[in-house]
């Protein structure tokens, strides 16, 4: 038997689980009876009053009572009525409060005082106390419908005491559960079923093999893999719980996130809001958090355990400790918190997520300010380690039980002599540190003393589950070898190689300039004509940045001025002032002056910082930002994608650098490392083989970075899939023979997908020096020809089958491979789809050779408009979407030719753009040649014609005109088709005429709900 991959199948074991899980299942038909009927409501009032009535009471005077009915309808009308007035995210955040920490109402007591007491919507703390329950294809009103899109129909849904809480969509094995995020994404627009979503906690999407999970405003790129921490013991579990299958990815994911202490605890403690974002744990937090919990509980001599957290940059750290600090303070009430950096930007950075998280947090401004705030009630401060010398100094210790020091980026500070005062001034508090680096071998016995690790998220952890993105790496070693006449001659080569002729031109001239400088300069021009060729193929008008750190202060301003120069690209350096100048030579003199020149336009060095650092990550007047130290740790610009390095780092320093550019953005697939240095040589050993990385132990830097060779190995493996695509082609120089291919849609597909992945990792390969590795030049050659006849290809489909054949957020760098390597001076953009009633259309046809494939060109383009025009006249529509299918099955059956298809399809495509307009004289005089009246007739023609009326045509007539007369004066109301109380009029009004047609002719009309939608369609059209 063939298993059955469907997606209701997979929806079918999902609900299976969820009941054995202790979920109540509700059928659809029972979902929709729930709500009275209506698709507009989304909680289950019944369920939730009763409920809500049963786990809430009061105590007053010894004595315990219910609330009042009145009062639970009051708090159930208090949940309902948040208003999506001030948008989505507002509204879900006011109800998320609300099912955190409930409400206050006024009950009248029997010693006829009135007093307030809490309500809860949720009970916490006792689980059994609440009611979970599923249902499937759980049907909700769009706020703005037409026919063919009145509501959305999510796959579960998950409810707690009547609240929709989780929202599922699931799809087929053969459908990627990318899918599902988009379709959870778009179901949460203003105009589809946001009210059902201000209630959501959880949504996940997913297939047979695996999810993605988030919360409501999740964008794409951050739904999340859930891991748990023991996978075996969770399938152990599951096989109690499954019958007559293998336990799935899918299967953990849902027992994961929604068995039902998990999922209250997730909702309780796990969910934050973050300037008005909303964000979910990912499972590294959530177990980091949950085995620092028992850490802490253990106590010895008087002092809690703590111990080291390791979770690799860009796993939200800063948001851990967050969500840790809430937790602790709700567990040891009169706690107190103090966050430690070494560094001012930091200690900012970690004070402003902490109020964006609504946690008050009193930053510490000085040592004095420290005492101060350690001696009072202030519960969660933000300092940094130094002002501890003050406090040590002043003698001050507090012995306050339950203190928590959550230390950042501890490895810089353990053991050293700040470290120790901090110890002095607290010597009963529980220290628990966060690294975003692997420690090394030799730190490893003085963490062991505080406690050891508590968790870790490895580099490799983070890149298999998408959390930040693959390094690749190129070394691109400059040493006193490459400085030579022979090795110039080598790197102009190599730099030039694969350049147009005026390009190449464009850098001889700079060659010349450099070749004038002093020798001790020749080393920065050299690197910086590489970068400004490398930046100038790969990053300009691409959308990302790129950063380069340097040696000294010196150095960047060198580079800068170079830049300046070249003037291809917008550089901006960035350094401190307050550094040891001395450690800079003899040109102390040059850096003071320069700085000063660069910082006076903006008033002080801060506000120059402040846009630099506002305009890398956001604007388009900074290509490159140099830095020497500062920005080089603990700055997240996720448009960087690029960072080239001529400065010596190693170990913690070295792999904080390299994570500037391993952040996720829209388009980018990889972090890019270009190393002037020879850190890692050629990346042809183990890494901790290079002395820059040899205190790790294997294992805690595995993944770290990849050989850039790696990469450009994947152009040749797309070459070859695009390649066995078109195998079955006879004539290779045809290209209507490989549109032909094409018609297949999962072969177009495929083809977008396999060109756009081969166009990205062959543009890298060209910006590669090691792409002759890989490619010899004849292939190199070849690729570049197939890439230019690709391009064609695209457009001869897009045109041929009437849909967008360009590569979303990656077509940017498509282009850039186009004009940079292949192409430069020909037009390359794919044009935008012309719509059949724009002029250009019929030139459009022109271009294409063959009758055949002018009638595809023509069908493709009134399929896209029978499409989109459908609501605006179905019985229209619907007839040339059959002689569509009449024209294509004759042409197949060859009873067409092609000079008769080209002919009928031209007949078309002049009925459906107005050439040959409709004759009028079949239409009712009194409908004065209104194309809306047509449409109404057409259609009330089409559903009556079986009811049995001796003269459809006049009770048609006579209906399309008082329905024309209904929406005409409804239609003058403001937003009236997104209002229900207006469409509810209307369908009564409608519903009269047809029962005064049912009375006057004897009749039955069974289709009245048709007849509602589908001029409802019409009247959107026509109107809205």
């Amino acid at each position: 038997m063939t298993p059955d991959t469907s997606e209701n199948k997979i929806q079918q074991n999902s609900i299976n689980l969820l009941q054995s899980l202790g979920y109540k299942f509700i059928s659809r038909e029972e979902n929709l009876k729930l709500r009275g009927g209506k698709t507009s409501e989304v909680l289950f009032r019944e369920i939730l009053t009763q409920k809500l009535g049963e786990i809430n009471g009061y105590e007053y005077k010894g004595k315990r009572y219910k609330f009042s009915q009145s009062n639970v309808l009051k708090a159930v009308d208090e949940l309902a009525g948040v208003s999506l007035n001030e948008g989505l995210m507002v509204a879900n955040e006011r109800i998320t409060n609300l099912l955190l920490l409930g409400t206050s109402l006024e009950e009248n007591l029997e010693d006829g005082t009135r007093r307030s007491f809490s309500f809860k919507f949720i009970d916490f703390e006792n689980l059994q106390n609440n009611d979970f329950y599923v249902t499937e294809e759980f049907e909700v009103s769009r706020v703005s419908q037409s026919d063919a899109l009145k509501h959305r129909r999510p796959d579960l849904v998950l409810f707690i005491n009547g609240i929709p809480i989780v929202v599922i969509e699931l799809k087929k094995s053969s459908v990627s559960f990318e899918n599902g995020i988009k379709q959870l994404e778009k179901e949460q627009g203003k105009d589809e079923i946001a009210h059902l979503f201000k209630y959501i906690q959880l949504t996940i999407a997913a297939n047979g093999s695996g999810a993605r999970y988030g919360t409501t405003g999740t964008p794409f790129k951050f739904y999340s893999v859930w891991k748990e921490q023991d996978e075996a013991k969770a399938k152990e579990s599951l096989k109690s719980l499954i019958n007559g299958r293998e336990v799935s990815a899918l299967d953990i994911t849902l027992f994961a996130l929604l068995s039902k202490d998990r999922l209250l605890r997730l909702v309780r403690h796990y969910i934050v809001f973050d300037k008005k974002m909303k964000k979910v744990c990912r499972y590294q937090q959530f177990f980091a958090i949950e085995e620092t919990l028992k850490r802490v509980s253990m106590i010895k001599d008087g002092v809690r355990a703590g111990g080291l957290i390791w979770h690799t940059q860009g796993s939200g750290k800063s948001l851990t400790m967050v969500m840790l600090t809430k937790l602790l303070k709700q567990i040891y009430i009169n706690s107190k918190i103090i966050i430690v950096t070494d560094r001012i930007d930091l200690d900012g950075q970690i004070h402003d997520t902490f109020e964006n998280t609504d946690v008050k947090a009193g930053r510490a401004s000085s040592g004095s300010d420290l005492i101060e705030k350690l001696q009072s009630g202030v519960s969660v401060i933000t300092t940094l380690v130094h002002k501890f010398e003050k406090v040590k100094n002043q003698k001050v210790v507090i012995r306050d039980g339950d203190i928590f020091v959550l230390v950042d980026e501890s490895h810089r500070t353990q053991g050293g002599d700040l470290h120790k005062a901090m110890k002095k001034a607290l010597p009963l508090a529980c220290y628990i540190g966060f690294t975003g680096t692997p420690l090394l071998k030799r730190e490893k016995n003085s963490f062991a003393k505080f406690g050891g690790e508590i968790h870790r998220y490895t580099i490799d952890d983070a890149v298999k589950d998408g959390a930040v993105l693959p390094l690749l790496y190129e070394g691109r070693y400059v040493g006193q070898e490459v400085l030579d006449p022979d090795g110039l001659t080598r790197k102009f080569d190599l730099i030039s190689r694969e350049l147009g002729d005026e390009a190449k031109r464009d850098l001889q001239q700079k060659w010349a300039r450099f070749e004038r400088v002093a020798s001790s300069e020749q080393r920065l021009e050299l690197i910086a004509v590489d970068i400004n060729e490398h930046i100038k193929k790969t990053l300009k008008e691409s959308g990302f940045k790129a950063m380069l750190a340097t040696q000294r202060k010196y150095d960047a301003i060198k580079y800068h001025e170079i830049f300046e120069e070249f003037g291809e690209i917008k550089s901006a350096y960035v350094i401190s002032s307050n550094e040891h100048e001395e450690l800079e030579g003899g040109n102390k003199e040059y850096i003071a002056k320069a700085w000063q020149d660069t910082i006076k336009d903006y008033g002080s060095e801060e506000a120059y910082l402040a846009y630099v650092k506002n305009e890398f990550i956001y604007g388009d007047d900074i290509d490159l930002l140099i830095v020497v130290d500062k920005l080089l740790t603990g700055f997240d610009a996720p448009r960087a994608s690029t960072l080239y390095i001529d400065k010596q780092l190693k170990e913690h320093n070295l792999l904080q650098a390299i994570a500037r550019v391993n952040r996720l953005y829209d388009g980018k697939d990889y972090g890019y490392i270009i190393d002037y240095r020879g850190l890692l040589g050629e990346l042809d050993q183990a890494l901790t083989n290079y002395a820059s990385l040899s205190g790790f132990d294997p294992e805690d830097i595995t993944g770290a970075v990849i050989d850039v060779r790696s990469e450009i190995i994947k152009a040749k493996t797309y070459y070859t899939h695009l390649d066995d695509l078109f195998s079955g082609v006879k004539f290779k120089d045809d290209l209507e023979s490989y549109v032909a291919v094409l018609e297949d849609v999962q072969k177009r597909d495929d083809f977008k997908e396999w060109l756009s992945q081969f166009a990205r990792a062959f543009k890298l390969a060209l910006s590669s020096e090691k792409i002759y590795d890989i490619l010899s030049e004849e292939e190199i050659k070849a690729y570049k020809q197939r890439v230019k006849f690709y391009n064609e290809l695209r457009k001869a489909v897009q045109l041929r089958y009437h849909e967008a054949c360009d590569f979303g957020k990656y077509e940017a760098q498509m282009q850039k491979l186009l004009d940079t390597y292949v192409s430069a001076k020909e037009v390359n953009e794919l044009t935008k789809l012309v719509n059949i009633f724009e002029t250009e259309f019929d030139d459009e046809v022109q271009r294409v050779e063959g009758k055949n494939a002018k009638a595809d060109t023509i069908i493709s383009a009134v399929s896209a408009v029978v499409k989109e025009k459908m609501d605006s006249n179905p019985a229209f529509y619907k007839s040339i979407a059959q002689q569509i299918q009449d024209i294509i099955d004759e042409y197949k059956a060859k009873r067409l030719s092609e000079e008769e298809k080209l002919a009928k399809a031209k007949l078309l495509k002049d009925l459906i753009t107005g050439a040959l307009k409709p004759n009028e004289d079949r239409y009712p005089k009194e409908f004065n040649g209104k194309k809306i009246l047509f449409a109404v007739y057409d259609n009330l023609l089409d559903i009556l014609a079986d009811v049995g009326l001796a003269d459809v045509e006049t009770v048609a007539k006579n209906l399309s005109l008082k329905f024309y007369e209904i929406y005409e004066k409804a239609s003058k109301k403001p937003e009236w088709h997104k209002n229900k109380d207006v469409e509810n009029e209307i369908t009564s009004q409608m519903e009269d005429a047809l029962w005064d047609v049912e009375d006057e002719y004897g009749v039955s009309i069974d289709e009245k709900e048709k007849i509602y939608q589908t001029i409802r369609g019409i009247g959107i059209s026509s109107y809205a």
